[in-house]
């Protein structure tokens, strides 16, 4: 049933039964197809706690039977991903991208009223941004095209209304993006999301553009090399000496790491070998670490998204220990702090306004389309950013009997992506 007033999503976001096959008919045969899946069954089936691995051993033993069966394939690669097998799910996604680089996430409902383009990247479920999972039971259909970084756009473009660029930003997807902006600049459809505005979201970029934003604390993210940190772990020089108003403690990670992977709190020089010495890669990100505690001692981190520059709450997560997670953030076994998050969104609309200078500046200074921010708030009141990103998931999945807050909230996330793109396609 839809909501009255939002034509083509539904609030009734219950799992379904995963559809690994559809049937066409033709001079009286049966034709078995595989559709395209993209994450959200996925996700959801995982968030429920279903166990994916028969379904997994299904797939994988079908994708022996039928090679070219690219949607298989493709599907194949996200639930092992989903597992955790990285290196497997992406040598898997391989094979499906030989065979075809367009695919299509046909609308829940049909017909659908909207063709978006997705142009994305070969890599992990991390790469490119899930819209699937915002769009669950909706009226867009979702065209995923996977470009290459020399010639992105060389295959022939399926017909569209919008484009929407969801490729990260990277090293390795710079060459990409910076390919895509002439022919996007005269594209003939709208674009949401313009890739010269997407590499100053990465960790360093972001820190220097939010700079001396007003209401907004950034603290510098610092690129360092492996030699420089040894050097201030061994006591041969300062950390204060190499970079200005840094000192200890401080938080590091390597570059490229997400979902705060090797992303460590240190408080000292002999805590830094030590990290070091468990942690690989040669290039690392550094900043001053902000104690955003409460006066309760908890830690409490928002995610926001920005829908053409007005803010929508996602969720928000409390825990006891600074590095948040939503889903060990001990939200699904804790009453209270499910309590204190329908709090938020419920007043959400004080939040926004009390940040309003800070996440008017943030629309402005990124210019893009479609925005999720993770923060906090400091103890001086500044809305403190840990990082900003359209590659982030934004969902309404939680099972509804202990979020059952969330529907309505994440309802207007929806509706008000939708009615972006019909305004902006003028449906």
């Amino acid at each position: 049933m839809n909501l009255p007033g939002t034509p083509g999503i539904s609030n009734n976001d219950k799992a379904q039964p995963l559809n690994l096959t559809t049937t066409t008919a033709t001079d009286n045969q049966i034709q078995y197809v595989t559709p395209f899946l993209g994450l959200a069954p996925f996700l959801r089936a995982s968030i429920a706690g279903i166990d994916l691995r028969p379904l997994g051993q299904e797939m994988l033993s079908r994708a022996g039977q039928n090679t070219a069966d690219a949607e298989l394939w493709l599907n194949l690669s996200i639930i092992v991903q989903c597992f955790g097998q990285r290196e497997l799910g992406l040598s898997i996604q391989s094979l499906a991208l030989q065979q075809k680089r367009i695919y299509r996430l046909a609308a829940a409902n049909q017909p659908a009223k909207l063709r978006l383009l997705m142009l994305s990247v070969p890599g992990d479920i991390s790469e490119n941004t899930p819209l699937d999972c915002l769009l669950e039971n909706s009226d867009v259909d979702l065209i995923f095209y996977y470009v290459s970084p020399h010639d992105p756009l060389a295959l022939p473009i399926p017909e569209h209304d919008a484009v929407f660029v969801a490729i990260c930003e990277s090293d390795e997807n710079r060459a990409t993006l910076a390919a895509l902006e002439q022919p996007l600049a005269h594209w003939p459809r709208p674009v949401i999301n313009k890739p010269q505005y997407i590499p100053p979201t990465g960790r360093e970029a972001a820190s220097r553009l939010l700079r001396d934003a007003p209401g907004l604390l950034i603290p510098p993210t610092l690129h360092v090399s492996r030699p420089i940190l040894l050097e201030i772990a061994a006591g041969n020089t300062m950390l204060s000496g190499q970079f200005a108003d840094c000192d200890f403690p401080i938080i590091v990670r390597p570059v490229g790491s997400h979902a705060g992977r090797d992303l460590d709190r240190i408080e000292r020089p002999e805590e830094l070998a030590t990290y070091l010495d468990k942690v690989e890669g040669e290039d690392f990100f550094l900043s001053r670490f902000i104690d955003y505690s409460g006066k309760d001692g908890l830690f409490r981190k928002y995610r926001v998204v920005l829908i053409d520059g007005k803010p929508y709450a996602c969720h928000m997560g409390v825990s006891s220990h600074w590095m948040i997670h939503y889903v060990n953030a001990g939200m699904y076994e804790d009453a209270k702090k499910r309590g204190e998050e329908a709090a938020f969104m419920q007043h959400f609309d004080d939040f926004a306004l009390r940040h309003h200078a800070a996440l008017d500046a943030i629309h402005q200074r990124t210019r893009l389309d479609y925005l999720c921010i993770d923060c906090a708030e400091a103890k001086d009141g500044q809305l403190f950013i840990f990082e900003i990103d359209h590659t982030m998931v934004v969902h309404a999945m939680d099972p509804e009997q202990l979020f059952p807050y969330k529907q309505v909230h994440m309802l207007k996330v929806k509706n008000a992506f939708r009615d972006f793109l019909f305004r902006l396609t003028g449906k």
